[in-house]
């Protein structure tokens, strides 16, 4: 039921109407599959090479936006080689988070390193704003958002904590090895790791779809 508060105060000119009239709130879903693809494409036709080494790495990683945003190249590259495997600390924990980067992914990020000449000290994805060392948290939300209205998802729906759960949920989908996702996504208890997914409810969802009355 939808909710309007009717009070007005002496200087309203009528009803309050909620933050959150007609948006979704909640977790906000990860990507599928071809959705993941079609973005991908997108990019590599484009030649947004930035963006692409970006979206990779966001994918894989599935690092929160705050940790993506602060990686150094010394933090996935040594000797002018990405690395298959890293691990950072997380800034919100202070505990460890080890993940892989895949083939495609080293790729795109050595394309970008090559292309604008990144040293081992630099952030890997400067801000193009004056003042500011690397891409901020709220630049990565409006890129990430451009990237699901070029595919024609309503970027409302989208955020960048879809980019980490993207992988996560497609993990869990495929093994349902909740400990593995748990470790990947750097979480202290599983309990976390059920509420982040939203494992309860697809899982409900789904015995419930297979179950014909």
């Amino acid at each position: 039921m939808e909710y309007i508060d009717q009070r007005e105060g002496p200087h309203s000119k009528g009803p309050i109407i909620p933050w959150n009239k007609g948006r979704l709130v909640g977790p906000k879903p990860p990507l599928k599959l071809k959705e993941i693809w079609g973005i991908r494409v997108r990019l590599q036709l484009a030649t947004q090479t930035r963006d692409l080494a970006l979206f990779n790495l966001a994918i894989d990683s599935k690092l929160r936006g705050c940790d993506l945003v602060r990686l150094k190249v010394q933090d996935v590259a040594h000797g002018g080689r990405v690395l298959s495997r890293t691990a950072i600390v997380q800034q919100k924990t202070g505990r460890p988070v080890q993940f892989e980067l895949t083939e495609q992914t080293r790729t795109s990020i050595e394309a970008w390193i090559s292309a604008v000449a990144l040293r081992a000290n630099d952030y890997l994805f400067p801000s193009r704003v004056s003042g500011c060392p690397h891409l901020s948290t709220r630049q990565y939300a409006r890129v990430v958002k451009s990237w699901v209205e070029s595919i024609g998802l309503d970027p409302l729906e989208y955020g960048t904590h879809s980019m980490r759960r993207t992988k996560a949920t497609l993990i869990y989908r495929r093994t349902r090895n909740l400990r593995a996702v748990q470790l990947l996504l750097g979480h202290t208890k599983l309990e976390s790791t059920v509420r982040y997914l939203g494992i309860e409810v697809d899982d409900a969802l789904e015995m419930s779809e297979q179950t014909e009355v």
